[in-house]
């Protein structure tokens, strides 16, 4: 069999969306701090389940890690509304009709994992 050597695992897809700016650099350090928390809690309840721990206290956990997730991924949308949406500050779209058309997808995904 023959030895194949990987030298380059870079993947370009012609499809890839141009970089754009964020608008939750005011927030940013709030947002870490939420997803550290959530971290720490996802752990918390790995543990929780690897001493078996009663399923209702196992339940409440995840709840409120759900809560946590929901709360940062709202801020985060709030941000984008307010700094992206609200004055299409060369975001990487030439017109506001694409903004809107973007927006409107981000909050169905983001509403349709949050319930």
């Amino acid at each position: 069999m023959e030895n194949l050597t990987i030298t380059d695992t870079t993947v370009v897809s012609e499809a890839a969306p141009t970089r754009r700016s964020t608008s939750y650099a005011k927030d940013k350090a709030k947002i870490l701090a939420r997803l550290r928390r959530l971290e720490g809690q996802v752990r918390g309840v790995q543990r929780m389940v690897e001493e078996d721990q009663y399923c209702i206290d196992v339940l409440t956990q995840l709840s409120a890690i759900i809560a946590g997730a929901r709360g940062s991924g709202l801020l985060v949308l709030e941000n984008h509304i307010r700094g992206c949406v609200l004055g299409t500050r060369g975001h990487g779209h030439q017109d506001q009709e694409a903004m809107l058309e973007e927006l409107s997808e981000a909050i169905e995904r983001f509403t349709r994992s949050a319930s």
